[in-house]
């Protein structure tokens, strides 16, 4: 092999991508330009983008930062959330970057997350070609039982932030249950918005929301910071796995990485130094590592799994934080939705070709209703998304991106001394580590709520 590493396609003067023999072999046109001519009128800036990324990222997870640190410590902490966050975002990099050239090898504008996986087999070396469905399935299947898990959990998360704030006031114990059905016709309407263009606006309002929560929460944080010589920097090796678990489950957003790409207007600005995805999710990381910090040297061994839980229920900025945190998680239910939808439309569209706008939105009715039902039968969901969430997240975020660059550059080379595949190596370690004790984890609550 070529000891180079992406030199799959090179740059022309004029602007197009020049291919490999083998694709020229195929009678692929030089001239075709993957990123020309998309939709305006439902196409997304860069700043649209920008904010359905942070929006996507800056999700309920970030109340678990402190709880994360309390199992490494503050220093380790620090330190691990940026490598834990690079790595996420490496893999959301070469998912994208391997599209890229997906793109010209296939002439295809776009692809979902499966379809970059089923094309990199499909084209790639004879061995792997058989792979091609399965792998596109498995993403799939990953990708739908973990989002919509999630978005069922982001119902009883509203429900519980809502709750909390009303039995103070009225001094009753309102059924959490039913608040979730209170939620159904908010749920529908926000999931009846056609389209991510049209969802901006809200993820900005939503991002507004949660900045306001964590300004209230910074507040409590800093009111009660103790001095770092009562804080442990190191926390027992053993609770370290527990750490990464939290951080790459609060983190990772691969889910909505190409269908934002997919939607943008100039998709090229979704990569480099300073495109999309390295300003969103530098944004986000540094966000996350502040609050964990500052959460963890607040209440030390007291911290709990929300970092809200902490603080007091009868105070005012208490109560709109838990409200705003509610109303923000209303609105990113709409945005993971996105995926959900998008696996399941594509799946039976071809059945409604005569009526698709109805079908469409008769889907997004049944999909909200079912979310909600699962949500009042089980409010304890939690657990057992965990348990979906750390195994999936993991395959999802850093094993499959991980395959597909390996698949997709295979004739191409590796890179001076094979680094793509040592590096890749320390991706799998490091997402094993957390699947195995993200699953520990939700399995020990799952039999401490459902066995004892």
């Amino acid at each position: 092999m070529e000891k180079n590493a992406y030199p799959l396609i090179e740059k022309r003067e004029n602007g197009t991508q020049k291919r490999s023999g083998d694709d020229e072999e195929r009678g692929r046109t030089e001239e075709f330009d993957p990123f020309a001519n998309r939709d305006e009128k439902t196409s997304t800036t860069d700043c649209d983008t920008l904010m359905h990324l942070l929006k996507a990222c800056l999700g309920s997870g970030i109340l678990s930062m402190p709880d994360a640190f309390k199992n490494a410590g503050f220093l380790i902490g620090l330190i691990s959330t940026f490598l834990v966050a690079f790595i996420c975002t490496h893999c959301s990099y070469i998912l994208v970057k391997c599209a890229h050239v997906l793109y010209y090898r296939c002439e295809k504008k776009q692809m979902s997350f499966a379809e970059v996986a089923e094309n990199a087999f499909s084209t790639g070396p004879q061995w792997g070609r058989k792979f091609s469905k399965p792998f596109g399935y498995l993403i799939k299947f990953c990708l739908f039982i973990t989002y919509f898990g999630a978005v069922s959990v982001y119902s009883v998360i509203i429900a519980e932030n809502i709750k909390q704030v009303l039995n103070y006031h009225f001094e009753t114990d309102i059924e959490v249950r039913v608040l979730i059905a209170c939620l159904l016709i908010p749920l529908i309407l926000i999931c009846w918005i056609p389209n991510l263009k049209y969802l901006a606006p809200f993820s900005m309002v939503a991002n507004g929301f949660m900045g306001i929560s964590l300004a209230i929460t910074f507040y409590y944080l800093i009111k009660n910071f103790r001095p770092l010589s009562e804080v442990p920097m190191i926390a027992p090796i053993g609770n370290f796995p527990n750490f990464v678990s939290i951080t790459i489950f609060a983190i990772e957003a691969i889910g909505v990485i190409m269908p934002l790409e997919n939607k943008m207007k100039n998709p090229k600005n979704f990569l480099g130094t300073f495109g999309i995805l390295n300003k969103g999710m530098f944004g986000a990381t540094v966000i996350y590592a502040i609050v964990g910090f500052l959460g963890y040297c607040a209440y030390i061994n007291k911290t709990e799994a929300s970092i809200t839980l902490n603080f007091p229920p009868e105070e005012i900025p208490s109560q709109i934080a838990k409200i705003f945190i509610g109303l923000a998680v209303l609105v990113t239910f709409g945005l993971q939705f996105y995926v959900v939808l998008d696996i399941a439309w594509n799946s039976m569209k071809h059945h409604f070709e005569s009526r698709p706008t109805i079908a469409n939105y008769v889907l997004r009715t049944i999909l909200v209703i079912c979310s909600v039902l699962l949500a009042i039968v089980v409010p304890t969901i939690s657990p057992f998304v965990g348990l979906i969430g750390a195994v999936c997240f993991t395959i999802l975020g850093l094993l499959i991106p991980v395959a597909i660059e390996m698949i997709t550059f295979w004739d191409e080379g590796f890179g001076p001394f094979n680094w793509i595949i040592i590096k890749n190596i320390i991706i799998v370690i490091v997402g094993l580590i957390a699947a195995v004790s993200g699953a520990n984890g939700s399995l020990t609550q799952i039999f401490s709520i459902y066995v004892n």
